[in-house]
């Protein structure tokens, strides 16, 4: 699955910080820009495997799980 967010950088003091502005939580900074945008990447990784994880303990045997998409 392909997903498409808005990452958004900007530089405070000596360090890039960057963030998902669709998904609270995903965050992260680096010393280059490169580095806080591959550090960025596996933080929006690791914060929707999370909420997948949460989200599967959370329902029951019978939930429905499916694919759903919007256009913006």
């Amino acid at each position: 699955m392909l997903g498409q967010f808005t990452a958004v950088y900007f530089k405070e003091g000596k360090w890039y910080v960057g963030y998902v502005e669709e998904i609270p939580g995903a965050n992260s900074q680096g010393r280059t820009l490169a580095e806080t945008k591959k550090n960025l990447k596996e933080a929006l990784e690791m914060v929707l495997e999370a909420n997948r994880v949460i989200a599967h303990k959370a329902h029951h045997a019978k939930a429905i799980e499916e694919p759903i998409s919007i256009a913006v």
